[in-house]
């Protein structure tokens, strides 16, 4: 120590002092400024062990940071050397009067040396980088899309600037140290600055204070002016980072995305019926309604741009940045403080309400104590047109705030935790409830939702007419079951599930993938109204929660015996499966909820649904990642699963994961139009056609798979504006991921299980026909099937018990009515369900069956000549018909009657004993052999008139009627032998151990429905085994009778291991209506 070096410190230390006030100004401005904002919620202390755990997982980790891994690893050079570091600076302190000053006891330990040199390096390398990194992306050449666009690049310089003197300081002091010869570390301890040394060997001492002087007072300079300047987020988000994410909306370190902020005032969640507008705040008119977590927010902006990079908005032209608009409410309130600072305040009509004297009137002498910028900032609206910037403008652009779709990917990238979207829904909460100022479009929405209870303004009674289009029965809460009781799960539709077309045919392909699997389920229907999801995101708090409470009560009523555990809800649409999973907890709705594509992946994973990949190799498919299933909900790999599964080749877009591009639907966007820069689906789009295009070549079928409704719109929207007239029209497909399950499982139809029974592979034989057999008397078809028979027919089949709805026709099944089982060793063929139709008739709605039945008057295929009149059934690729089994010639539920009947087959009739069969039994069904899947939709004979087709100009005479032919004749095996006629017998036979209890309604024709008291009568809970029918045969029924003779209800069976659903006091109630074949189906017109 010397005069010198003693006179150099002196002065190096009084400036410090000074620079050290500033600064502490500065961090007390700051506080106080933060503190302008409105209390937190109390959960915002909640945990703080698991906050402290977040923070330092954050800190040490870079957790966040390392999204943009090059950026990432530099940052924590940076990082660890500026603050670890400051030891380091700190001992400056003693070396610019004492060269040779080290701190006591550890300044002399060889692992103090080598972290000096660690850190030194590591500071400098990192600055550097991120020095590269700023120009290489410089918006002077990408412009606009350059995410340090809007940034302050003058604060950045001055920062960079002085971090890299940091670094140098501490590398230049160890070095000089080393070639005055005042230290000699290890060569381990020094890597570096020991070469680096023998460049100044031999250099004074005073050199070692020089250096600690340029280190100490670059730091000193830093304080001063960040001080100065507490809007420069680049520099000070060093200190409000640790606190911003301590106290992070989600104690468990997540984010803050899926369920929005519920709107607060003062701390608390405003109740709406007893809110004040003049008292509490509505959302976020001025800045001071934010919370002070809010302000930390704007304070800890470090003005990186990550969230701007991903914003949707900013990268198609709309003047919405989610970094800009941080900054600039970081910018307004710093600006307005002083006011704030001295009392003032307005109400919710502007006027001064704070600054006042004893008799109300403004007190001009305060006002006038404010600094004018502070007094001009005071009457800048938070929200409106600004201006272009001009200062007498509002804070932040409407167009701006109403270009947000809350896709979260601002939040999912943000390094510091920022929660843009919840300071957007708050600033739109106070433009919708309070000033009423919204965009046109969503005066419609909001209309609709509170008188229709949707955004379409459809009607309540349209909800189930889904139902009507698919060949499987959907139970209905309120209409068909009256409880939940017996069933799994709650099938939620959803307003798009429901009324839009495209998005219906992601409700039938999962609501036949749950009937496949055997999963019980049931849907509200009409019961069902918005979640609420659009409202609460375009500002309508007050709409959201009036219908949430409308659904909660709903929900309460159907789970009313339901054990907590088991109210489960599975829904399509990502939105409502945010807002039933994440938002209805907080308004009192707590329930199980599931993605679709969850369940089925659950499911798969289970052997329930087996896919089978497409002969050839997959589709080529691209996966578009719904913002509100994936960055708000986390489900990234279940959908995927399942495309791979399917057999479909996933070529992932560029953007995709958590830093997936959003379709444009969210945040109420779906009901608003574009009118500004590119449309977001457009955009998305046209990465989707590039990435398909790049797609293998060989793969000609192209498909852009989604899981979300609003998606599906959105992208097929913009594929038919960007391939329409084009040669590729037509050639790109936009499906849901259930869709493509659903073809890779009907590519498997034949081997898969349903309801816990192997269905085998059936092989093409040659064309064969069953001989009919003698009816045996009083018999009537079990609920069981023999040793490779065929499966039962499927729908409401009286024959051989109905099924359940929402659930599988039961597997397997009862031979025909009078005939023969056939054989063990004959191959099996695959039921004919829904309402059996003979070949060729097509289903209700669709193209007609190739290879259909002949024209009425035709001739049919030749018979054998013991072969009993029945309907004739060419072969065919398809699976298994599914809805109501009747007998040829009956009526189609709520279809008018025909006149007369149609014959069955061009073969004359042949009489049956007067000992005949029950009103169940039929005359055997004669089927040619080939490639026949099953029949779907509606199996009728040939000639008989389709569903809501016009009555053939001529009806050929009817066929004698066996007696009592009402019930549906399953299809006989297609390759089996001739069989021998089977004994007479009362009971069915039961196979070992291959079939369960039936499910749903295993009743004969003719039963009561379910529900219905009867004197004397067990409760039907789904059939299996049959008593003995009454001796005396029943009257025939003519075919087109509305009206059947009653049978004697069945005994009910045990439930077995096939059972799908036991309950907690056994096996599960019957649900829905049990009607016999040719009734109308319930709710029917």
């Amino acid at each position: 120590m010397t005069t010198t070096t003693v006179t150099i410190g002196t002065i190096a230390a009084l400036i410090s002092l000074v620079c050290w006030a500033l600064f502490l100004r500065g961090v007390f401005t700051m506080v106080r400024t933060i503190a302008q904002g409105q209390k937190v919620d109390s959960g915002r202390f909640a945990y703080p062990g698991k906050r402290l755990v977040t923070m330092m997982k954050e800190f040490v980790a870079h957790t966040r940071m390392v999204k943009f891994r090059t950026v990432g690893w530099a940052h924590w050079l940076v990082m660890f050397g500026f603050l670890i570091g400051a030891i380091f600076w700190f001992e400056a302190y003693g070396q610019i009067f004492d060269p040779e000053f080290h701190w006591p006891i550890f300044g002399a330990w060889h692992i103090y040396i080598f972290a000096d040199e660690v850190l030194g390096l590591g500071t400098v390398i990192g600055i550097t980088a991120m020095i590269i990194i700023r120009q290489l992306n410089h918006p002077r050449l990408p412009g606009r899309l350059s995410r340090f666009s809007g940034s302050r690049f003058g604060a950045a310089y001055f920062v960079e600037l002085v971090v890299l003197i940091e670094g140098l300081g501490m590398i230049f002091v160890k070095t000089f140290k080393i070639a005055s010869g005042i230290e000699n570390p290890p060569i381990w301890t020094s890597f570096f600055t020991h070469y680096f040394a023998q460049l100044f060997d031999g250099i004074s001492v005073y050199a070692v204070t020089a250096a600690a002087v340029v280190k100490l007072m670059s730091g000193m300079i830093w304080l001063a002016v960040v001080g100065l300047n507490i809007d420069w987020g680049v520099a000070w988000h060093r200190f409000a980072a640790f606190p911003n994410i301590f106290f992070k909306r989600e104690s468990d370190g997540g984010v803050a995305l899926g369920a929005a902020k519920p709107m607060m005032s003062q701390g608390k969640v405003l109740d709406m019926e007893t809110a004040d507008p003049d008292v509490d705040a509505f959302g976020a008119g001025k800045i001071e309604d934010f919370s002070w977590k809010g302000w930390l927010d704007f304070t800890t902006c470090t003005e990186c741009g990550r969230c701007q990079s991903q914003c949707p908005a900013w990268n198609t032209g709309k003047p919405l940045s989610p970094k800009l608009m941080i900054m600039s409410l970081r910018d307004h309130g710093q600006a307005k403080a002083p006011y704030l600072f001295a009392g003032g305040r307005k109400d919710v009509g502007g006027e001064e309400i704070g600054l006042v004297d004893a008799d109300g009137n403004v007190d001009e002498a305060k006002l006038a104590a404010i600094p004018e910028a502070a007094r001009l900032e005071s009457e800048r609206k938070l929200v409106g047109e600004s201006l272009g910037g001009d200062p007498a403008g509002a804070v932040i652009d409407v167009e701006a705030l109403w270009s947000c779709t809350t896709c979260g990917a601002c939040v999912e990238q943000c390094p510091v935790d920022i929660e843009h979207v919840d300071h957007f829904i708050d600033m739109r909460r106070y433009q919708v409830l309070i000033e009423s100022d919204f965009p046109s479009e969503l005066a419609g929405m909001f209309k609709n939702l509170e008188n229709k209870g949707n955004p379409w303004g459809q009607n309540s009674s349209a909800r189930t007419a889904w139902i009507d289009e698919i060949d499987i029965d959907i139970p209905v809460y309120g209409k068909d079951v009256e409880s939940f009781e017996g069933y799994e799960y709650l099938f939620w539709v959803g307003c798009a599930g429901a009324y839009e077309d495209r998005a219906k045919k992601t409700t039938k392909a999962v609501a036949e993938l749950l009937d496949i699997a055997a999963v019980d389920f049931l849907v509200l229907g009409e019961g069902e109204t918005c979640t609420g999801d659009s409202a609460r995101r375009a500002g309508n708090e007050f709409l959201f929660q009036m219908l949430a409470q409308q659904n909660i009560e709903t929900f309460n009523e159907l789970f009313a015996t339901a054990p907590t555990q088991r109210k489960k809800i599975v829904v399509t649409c990502a939105h409502c499966f945010n807002a039933l999973g994440n938002e209805y907890p907080q308004v009192g709705g707590e329930y199980e909820v599931v993605h679709h594509t969850q369940l089925l992946n659950r499911l798969v994973r289970e052997k329930r649904l087996v896919p089978v990949a497409p002969i050839g190799g997959g589709e080529a498919v691209t996966y578009h990642d719904p913002c509100y299933l994936g960055r708000h909900n986390k489900v990234y790999d279940a959908p995927r699963e399942l495309m791979d599964a399917a057999g479909g080749e996933l070529t992932e877009m560029p953007r995709h994961g958590e830093r997936s591009m959003c379709c444009g639907a969210g945040g109420a966007r779906m009901w608003m139009e574009e009118q500004i820069g590119k449309r977001i689906n457009v955009d998305r789009v046209d990465e989707a056609l590039d990435t398909l295009t790049a797609a293998p070549a060989g793969e000609t079928t192209k498909k852009i798979a989604t899981g979300c409704p609003f998606c599906r719109v959105m992208l097929t929207d913009g594929v038919t504006a960007q391939l329409s007239g084009t040669e590729d029209e037509g050639k790109v497909e936009v499906i849901d991921v259930a869709q493509m399950l659903l073809e890779g499982v009907n590519r498997g139809r034949q081997e898969v299980k349903r309801g816990g029974n192997f269905l085998g592979p059936i092989p093409v034989a040659a064309p064969a026909t069953v001989p009919a057999a003698v009816a045996a008397p009083a018999a009537k078809p079990a609920a069981a099937k023999p040793a490779a028979a065929a499966p039962a027919a499927g729908g409401l089949a009286p024959a051989g018990g109905l099924k359940k709805p929402g659930g599988l026709k039961k597997p397997g099944g009862a031979p025909k009515p009078g005939g023969a089982a056939a054989p063990a060793a004959a191959p099996a063929a695959p039921a004919a369900g829904g309402l059996a139709m003979g070949g060729g008739m097509k289903k209700p709605g669709g193209l007609k069956k190739p290879g259909g039945a002949p024209k009425p008057g035709g001739t049919a295929a030749p018979a054998t000549p013991a072969a009993a009149p029945a309907e004739t059934a060419t072969a065919a690729t398809e699976g298994k018909a599914k809805g109501f089994g009747m007998a040829g010639g009956l009526k189609k539920p709520g279809a008018k009657k025909p006149g007369t009947a149609a014959p069955a087959a061009a073969a004359p009739a042949t009489e049956v004993a007067p000992a005949a069969p029950p009103a169940e039994a039929a005359a055997v069904a004669e089927v040619t052999s080939g490639t026949e899947g099953k029949a779907k939709g509606f199996g009728m004979a040939g000639g008989l008139k389709k569903p809501g087709a016009k009555k053939p100009g001529a009806v050929a005479p009817a066929a004698t009627a066996a007696p009592a032919a009402e019930a549906p004749a399953a299809e006989a095996p297609a390759e089996a032998a001739p069989v021998a006629e089977a004994e007479p017998t009362s009971v069915a036979a039961v196979t070992e151990g291959t079939e369960g209890k039936a499910k749903g309604f295993g009743m004969a024709g003719g039963l009561k429905k379910p529900g219905a008291k009867k004197p004397g009568a067990p409760k039907p809970l789904g059939g299996a085994q049959e008593p003995p029918a009454a001796a005396t045969p029943a009257p025939a029924v003519e075919a087109e009778s509305d009206v059947e003779a009653p049978a004697a209800e069945e005994p009910q069976a045990a439930p077995t291991a096939d059972s799908r659903t036991i309950t907690e006091t056994g096996a599960s109630k019957a649900k829905g209506f049990g009607i016999a074949a040719g009734k109308k189906r319930p709710g029917a017109k």
